[in-house]
């Protein structure tokens, strides 16, 4: 059974949520829901093996934050289903979503098979969040589709 959320779980979202505001994390945070759109691991791992670029420590910046909030619903800090409301976690789904497709070889070629495992552990254990990946990733073909006829 799910931990039950107390208002200790309330006040560490609401952390989490201020961490998110942070001038970088912002510019972080629209560039993996606008900008970096990727079709395969290789487009992954060209951002993900050029380091001290941008779009580097943004990939690393949102990857960990949404690990670590993760982390706490796996450790039993944070209400899981707190955290999974779409308010607290809507990101969270959009950027794994973006990864789902090819998350096994691009765990092969990072050589780390722990690559996002939190992150996927806290979405896919629950019937709720499976289908909440699921309509997330049909909602982000929808999005890539109007951004094609856009270009």
């Amino acid at each position: 059974m799910a931990k039950k959320a107390s208002a200790t779980d309330a006040q560490l979202l609401m952390q989490l949520y201020d961490l998110r505001r942070e001038a970088e994390m912002r510019r972080a945070r629209q560039w993996w829901l606008g900008e970096f759109w990727p079709d395969s691991a290789d487009d992954f791992l060209k951002v993900a093996m050029t380091p001290g670029t941008k779009e580097n420590n943004w990939m690393r910046q949102v990857a960990s934050y949404w690990g670590m909030a993760a982390s706490f619903v796996l450790q039993g800090a944070l209400s899981e289903e707190l955290f999974l409301r779409p308010a607290s976690s809507g990101e969270m789904f959009i950027m794994f979503g973006k990864l789902w497709p090819f998350l096994g070889e691009l765990r092969e070629r990072l050589g780390d098979p722990e690559a996002f495992r939190d992150v996927e552990t806290v979405i896919t254990r629950s019937k709720w969040g499976r289908e909440r990946l699921k309509f997330m990733r049909k909602r982000l073909e929808e999005w890539r589709g109007k951004m094609a006829v856009k270009a």
